[in-house]
């Protein structure tokens, strides 16, 4: 493929002209400078910004033992922590895959996720029960929802972000889990503030224009379910009645898996957490997350979601580039044939008058 491809010269200019770096702002942005960012699609972080929240003192095991006691959380349970991932089988077929979900007493919950924290630290996670990982995950607006008791320690929205996108948030998410949980490479429809309270958040960043490296391609659905009634362990089933869903099936660490002849032109940027820092995540970059725990075996985080604006170009130019993809994956290359000997021979037979 020469680099005159249309598809190759995107990416490559896009690279040459924005830097594979998050920005570090020194304060919170105000809202017209979170405008510029958005309008940009560009990502920043801010050190520290959310230092003085009530949730960043006040999070620790016992408090939110004490403020969640007895509360029924839904709790994410997959056998490798790869929640909403990618599983290949044996033959090579691909299977988007949910987690199994139950409820469990908040406090059960969070003395499971650090037990296995400790089991992993001292060696024994070969265990049985600890081959289960669990993550609190489910992304539905859960901190005014099932974790209510803790949304007082939080804001109600982020101002700059409220004041320049001219809208409240459409859903505030609590996280919470270990190192065994990782959420695979994909995209979001909103413009995303980020908050690490406990522990560590690593992410690995791509812009919406790397979209042809990723091979994003409509895969069936799958859910794990456990192997038997009595099992601690799951096994993936697919959804007969579910439609396939496109996802991203290349993952930036193992570039040579399932690549694209476009892959290896993406540059990813990597970005990880600390308590008290705030992320800007903008819509429609592609991301994959990790997590390191605190000193109490457990990470958490707060999110805010923003609707992305469908007005204006950039939906309608990341739609295109999709669509161009698609069909650039879809295209039939054929060998090459040196018909040169069979040319001679036409060109030297008589002609017929």
């Amino acid at each position: 493929m020469s680099l005159e491809h249309p598809i190759q010269q995107l990416i490559h200019t896009y690279h040459e002209l924005n830097v594979s770096a998050v920005d570090e702002l020194h304060r919170v942005p105000s809202a017209l400078e979170f405008s510029r960012f958005v309008r940009k699609n560009r990502p920043f972080v801010v050190r520290n910004a959310a230092w003085d929240w009530p949730a960043v003192h006040a999070w620790d095991a016992a408090y939110l033992t004490q403020t969640m006691l007895g509360q029924l959380v839904n709790v994410a349970c997959t056998p490798k922590g790869n929640a909403d991932a990618i599983v290949e089988d044996e033959l090579g077929g691909l299977m988007y895959v949910e987690p199994y979900e139950t409820s469990e007493a908040f406090e059960d919950f969070l003395k499971y996720v650090q037990e296995d924290t400790s089991l992993l630290q001292t060696g024994r996670s070969d265990t049985p029960a600890a081959r289960t990982v669990k993550y609190a995950q489910t992304q539905n607006d859960n901190l005014r929802g099932e974790y209510s008791n803790l949304f007082a320690d939080v804001p109600p929205d982020i101002s700059y972000a409220t004041l320049a996108l001219e809208q409240e948030p459409d859903a505030i998410n609590f996280w919470l889990g270990n190192e065994r949980s990782t959420t695979s490479l994909h995209k979001d429809n909103y413009e995303n503030i980020y908050v690490q309270v406990r522990g560590q958040k690593h992410f690995v960043l791509l812009p919406p224009v790397d979209m042809p490296c990723v091979n994003e391609k409509p895969v069936a659905c799958g859910r794990y379910q456990p192997s038997s009634e009595t099992s601690l362990e799951f096994e993936p089933r697919l959804q007969a009645d579910a439609e396939p869903v496109p996802v991203p099936t290349w993952d930036p660490d193992e570039p040579q898996t399932r690549a694209t002849e476009f892959s290896s032109l993406s540059k990813p940027t990597r970005i990880s957490l600390n308590e008290g820092d705030m992320f800007y995540l903008p819509a429609m970059w592609y991301h994959k997350v990790s997590q390191s725990p605190g000193p109490e075996g457990f990470s958490c985080s707060v999110n805010y979601w923003y609707d992305m604006s469908f007005d204006g170009v950039f939906w309608a130019q990341n739609a295109f580039l999709r669509d161009v993809s698609n069909a650039q994956a879809r295209k039939v290359v054929y060998p090459a044939f040196n018909f040169g000997d069979e040319a001679e021979h036409e060109s030297d037979a008589p002609s017929i008058s």
